[in-house]
């Protein structure tokens, strides 16, 4: 099938309202990174929009896909803990399209919500113990939901959703199908399940690595109650992710659906009060200004002693003509 590229865009959070590069924390890189051309938007929302190494092949499904190991050092288990604490999430791009992740309503309705991103890792502790560990979502298993279209000659991606502990995305994009196929598929949805897995091999072969915890020749794949992956220094993390597809009713047109049912917007309450007091500051000072102005000009004309002097335009009346004066040398502030 045709290759599906994964992009990667910043680390945000609600909480600090700094976004980070996603590969300021160590996860796994491409040979050569590359970053995209954005639009005024995205460079003004400060996004970071870079190529990632999670690829998938249309309509083939392929378990457990060793990404890459890395050995944590102290440095980057911190970093991981911080943004751990400060609730950062992974922003993933599919053909424009964000990853968000399902939750399940507060009110306990039936009806499913999403949120921008998934979390970079959680906070827990084990059976019996009190001390908290710091653990990283470094499984991803995607689950490709296509549409069959006989109208068409071209396969778009319209769902691109990622399950953290429950979550989602959304994505859509073009292919054509090789010529043999009678009828073409629309891609409608992406869910992926993130789990934190604390992989084990036997031995690392760099050529063709195996793990004991997921095998992709049997089909093997990641058990609930694996355990998961613990983030500190000289730990090491293996990153991997499944990609299965499946068929769904879904169309092109509904494809966006998802992001109307978004329940991560927080009201910024800092930032409105700022931008009030901020409004209101300024809006003081031109009055206090303006008042002045006017209460010496008024007090000017009270004190005129002929009709003559009535008639004369002073102080802010001026300024009206002003505006039909031509400046010196205007002919340099026209264009040609």
């Amino acid at each position: 099938g045709d290759p599906l590229y994964v992009k990667v865009n910043k680390l945000s959070s609600t909480k600090t309202q700094l976004p980070y590069d996603f590969y300021y924390l160590k996860y796994c890189k491409p040979s050569k990174i590359v970053n995209n051309a954005e639009n005024l938007g995205e460079v003004l929302r400060g996004d970071r929009i870079e190529n990632s190494v999670y690829t998938f092949e249309m309509r083939e499904d392929q378990p457990c896909k060793i990404v890459c190991r890395m050995k944590l050092h102290a440095d980057s288990a911190k970093n991981f803990k911080e943004k751990i604490d400060d609730e950062y999430r992974v922003n993933m791009i599919l053909d424009n399209l964000p990853v968000a992740v399902r939750r399940q309503r507060r009110d306990g309705s039936q009806s499913t919500t999403y949120e921008h991103g998934f979390r970079v890792g959680f906070k827990g502790n084990y059976a019996g113990s009190k001390e908290e560990k710091y653990f990283i979502n470094n499984h991803l298993s995607f689950r490709v939901m296509f549409h069959r279209d006989t109208e068409t000659d071209a396969a778009r991606i319209v769902g691109f959703e990622r399950l953290a502990f429950l979550g989602s995305g959304l994505s859509s994009i073009g292919y054509r199908l090789s010529s043999d196929q009678l009828t073409y598929v629309i891609i409608v949805h992406c869910v992926a399940l993130v789990n934190s897995i604390n992989h084990e091999y036997k031995e690392w072969d760099e050529k063709n690595p195996q793990v004991t915890t997921c095998n992709k020749d049997t089909k093997n794949l990641i058990q609930g109650s694996t355990v998961p992956q613990e983030v500190d220094a000289g730990k090491e993390v293996v990153f991997t992710y499944d990609v299965t597809f499946k068929e769904s009713d879904i169309k092109w047109a509904s494809r966006w659906d998802t992001y109307l049912l978004m329940n991560d917007d927080q009201i910024h309450w800092f930032s409105i009060i700022n931008s009030l007091m901020i409004v209101l500051f300024l809006s003081g000072m031109v009055a206090m200004i303006m008042m002045r102005t006017l209460y010496k000009d008024i007090a000017n004309y009270n004190q005129l002693e002929t009709q003559d002097e009535a008639q004369e335009e002073t102080g802010w009346k001026l300024v009206h003509g002003d505006v039909f004066r031509a400046p010196i040398n205007y002919g340099l502030l026209c264009v040609y």
